[in-house]
């Protein structure tokens, strides 16, 4: 049985953010997307690189996952569950994200 991924609305991550809170955000987008604009407190790791950069990630933090859609960052936050961590899925993606880019 497939665990559900808890998930976060752009607009709570932008509340959060505005509000000074410290979160652990990772954009699984392409390269290329991420040139078009990522949330400014993203930490960016292609979702194809994610398994490789694992060890970079501390698993106590809780990770906000985003991509374009939510579709990749909901795959990425299966894995990251399946070993161990504590994660929510953006729904909607970048393309529901409404705040700040760079």
């Amino acid at each position: 049985m497939k665990k559900s991924i808890p998930t976060i609305s752009p607009q709570e991550v932008e509340r959060q953010l505005q509000k000074g809170e410290k979160l652990n955000i990772i954009d699984v987008r392409e390269d290329s997307e991420v040139t078009e604009g990522k949330i400014p407190e993203a930490k960016h790791v292609a979702l194809g690189t994610l398994p490789d950069q694992l060890h970079e990630l501390d698993s106590h933090n809780e990770y906000i996952m985003v991509c374009r859609s939510g579709v990749r960052s909901e795959r990425a936050c299966e894995f990251l569950l399946e070993h161990g961590f504590k994660v929510k899925n953006m729904v909607g993606g970048m393309l529901a994200w409404k705040g700040k880019t760079q």
